[in-house]
């Protein structure tokens, strides 16, 4: 089955943070958590939500959030406040140490990555480089 996507994601460099171990590879926060919820109950087949990477944009990668009908065999799951996101085995290590953030504007309304390992953007924000 293929998948739909499932919403879009905006990339922002953060300060860089010493590496300290955490409980996930991912954190979301509060509005993150809620509008997974919201999306999850739209589709009620998907079990959470599939973070991968695909080569795009000026900058040379972008996430891409789809619907995950089940884990997939090297996917790293978070489970947060009880929605699950499973992160493809290729977004594994750009994704790690980042806070997963949902933003509305009048203009907007997407997820935000705040990815401390990121060298660059372009810029609307859309591809990053490592």
């Amino acid at each position: 089955m293929a998948s739909r996507t499932a919403a879009t994601a905006t990339v922002r460099a953060v300060k860089r943070r010493s590496l300290i171990p955490t409980k996930a590879a991912l954190t979301l926060t509060n509005s993150a958590v809620n509008q997974v919820k919201n999306l999850l109950a739209q589709q009620p087949q998907a079990v959470g939500l599939r973070i991968g990477v695909r080569q795009r944009g000026c900058n040379g990668m972008s996430y891409t959030l789809d619907y995950a009908i089940q884990k997939e065999k090297f996917d790293e799951e978070v489970a947060q406040d009880g929605v699950k996101i499973y992160i493809d085995k290729k977004a594994q290590l750009s994704i790690l140490g980042t806070e997963m953030d949902f933003q509305e504007s009048k203009l907007a309304a997407e997820f935000v990555f705040n990815n401390p390992n990121i060298s660059g953007t372009c810029g609307c924000g859309e591809s990053f480089s490592l």
